[in-house]
């Protein structure tokens, strides 16, 4: 094996150093009980390493191990816990050591290697073996053996991320280069970066979340081949869509997901990532505005305020996420499918785009669909507000529009976020928007003037709104049984109140409904 390139050193907290000295012990037990093979040698890699270097606390740890199994380690670890004298020195409580979980090898999900993961001083630490990977041009799962450091260091996929802290020297070792690219800022592979993608194509994904995170630049050899066709083709074809949906929600839902999508869009990964597979016929999305609508988002988010169009519209967590996954499935929103004569409505392309092609969750999905679905009337309002339309203080049309987007897909204010990103990609992306410096100032103004409508209305928590009276209570009123009018009558009560708001009385929502009986079909004497 070669010496490492370079070495430093990382100062550890007490809680790391407690967790060192342990595995430490455990290592010299293994060494004392099980002769004629060479001692342990315990790493721990990756990750950790990488951001223990850019001053970032991590709590999951791997180890590497180069002559036993992950398995076979943390055996010895969970016995050793057991002996009183070993539990005295170490301080070892009840809570400082969890149970073993062993993760099965899955050659499937590329995941080659059984790895055992425990609990330790409230780290998730997890144990594999030292290895290489040998991959053959027949096959998308590579021949898995024990291998040296160097060798473990070179199947990475990035130099960063291929540094190890040697727990028996105290020393960071690097055979790739990687502290150097640490120092640069820069994203590079192991080896020949054609070669590492075509064994791995999830690897691009991978390179691009990384430096999106880190804020570091790709390497140019890397970036030339990341979207070449083959590997293109790889990436479709050996990785599943469930490891590809785990990159890009990590993605998404990091410091910078606008730079995520940006290094998609200029590696010419879309069409690859945000698509059906399955759907060989598919059309390919126009995607020349698409830098419009992600930049407008993260100015959005940029110049967050109280009361501004994405604080009211993107008011969680969950809803941040939600809004990057819209941002980027705009460019299916001019594509529909035909409908079928006979039988259920298919889900919009943009929801295939992203239940297929990144396995986004149901309830992204279901915004996703909705917002196709609601575009239209979400616009008109939107442009009734701006053109000062008469009927723009009729409460109840505002309330209870919002009451059927939210109950028809749920996540009223992202379908709402999703019409105003595709009208960006249309108005924003334009040659003559580009020209004009105004068209974004009065493209925002209008959507901040429809959403202070919104509030002046008192609409905006619609959803909520507690009904006056209920289905038994508005059926015993009529002197009438209960029947499938129900649902269309208590909407009439509901939008009664929003123009009544401050009514405690049922009596006139019933005398609403009372007036169309008729045109609801209540069989009332």
């Amino acid at each position: 094996m070669s010496e490492p390139t370079a070495t430093t050193t990382i100062q550890l907290t007490p809680q790391e150093e407690r967790l060192k000295s342990l595995l430490l012990e455990v290592a010299r037990h293994v060494d004392e009980t099980q002769e004629g093979r060479d001692p342990v040698v315990l790493r721990w890699a990756g990750g950790w390493v990488r951001d223990k270097l850019l001053g970032i606390q991590s709590h999951d740890i791997d180890t590497a191990i180069n002559v036993m199994t992950g398995a076979h380690f943390s055996a010895e670890i969970v016995a050793l816990c057991k002996i009183p004298e070993m539990v005295e020195k170490h301080g070892v409580t009840s809570t400082d050591i969890g149970n073993l979980h062993k993760i099965a090898a899955n050659p499937e999900k590329s995941k080659h290697l059984e790895t055992t993961t425990i609990k330790l001083f409230d780290f998730d630490v997890d144990f594999v073996n030292l290895r290489k990977e040998t991959y053959s041009d027949d096959s998308r799962n590579p021949q898995v053996e024990f291998g040296t450091a160097e060798e473990d260091a070179l199947r990475r996929d990035a130099t960063v991320n291929a540094l190890f802290y040697n727990l028996n020297t105290g020393k960071v070792e690097d055979f790739t280069g990687g502290l150097a690219h640490m120092s640069s800022k820069l994203i590079k592979t192991p080896l020949d970066p054609f070669q590492t993608f075509m064994d791995d194509p999830l690897r691009v994904l991978r390179l691009i979340r990384f430096a999106s995170r880190l804020q570091f630049t790709i390497d140019p050899a890397a970036e030339r081949v990341m979207g070449d066709s083959r590997v293109m083709q790889a990436l479709r074809l050996k990785i599943s869509r469930e490891r590809v949906g785990v990159e890009v929600e990590k993605m998404l839902k990091g410091d910078y997901p606008k730079d995520a999508l940006e290094r998609i869009n200029t590696l010419g990964l879309y069409h690859t990532v945000f698509t059906d597979p399955a759907k060989k016929d598919a059309p390919q999305p126009d995607i020349s505005n698409w830098r419009t609508v992600y930049e407008c988002l993260d100015r959005l988010r940029e110049a967050r305020t109280p009361g501004s169009i994405y604080d009211v519209l993107v008011h969680t967590k969950e809803a941040a996420y939600f809004s990057w996954v819209l941002a980027a499935v705009v460019p299916w929103a001019p594509y529909t499918q035909e409908a079928p004569a006979t039988g259920k409505q298919p889900p919009p392309l943009a929801t295939l785009a992203a239940r297929e092609g990144i396995k986004a969750p149901n309830k992204v999905c279901e915004v996703i669909t909705a917002a196709e679905k609601h575009r239209g009337q979400i616009m008109a309002l939107k442009n009734a507000v701006c053109a000062k339309e008469s009927y723009i203080n009729e409460r109840d049309r505002f309330g209870m529009a919002i009451r059927q987007w939210e109950a028809r897909g749920g996540q009223w204010r992202l379908q709402v976020l999703s019409a105003f990103l595709v009208e960006a990609s249309q108005v924003l992306g334009s040659a003559s928007a580009k020209e004009n410096a105004n068209t974004e100032v009065e493209f925002l103004a209008g959507w901040q003037l429809f959403l202070d409508h919104l509030r002046e209305l008192d609409v905006v928590e619609a959803p909520l709104l507690k009904r006056i009276i209920d289905g038994t209570q508005l059926a015993k009123a009529l002197g009438v049984r209960p029947g499938r009018w129900m649902t269309q009558a208590l909407d009439v009560c509901v939008a009664w109140q929003l123009r009544n708001p401050e009514a405690t009385d049922p009596a006139g929502a019933v005398e609403e409904v009372r007036s169309k009986k008729d045109e609801l079909g209540i069989p009332i004497v």
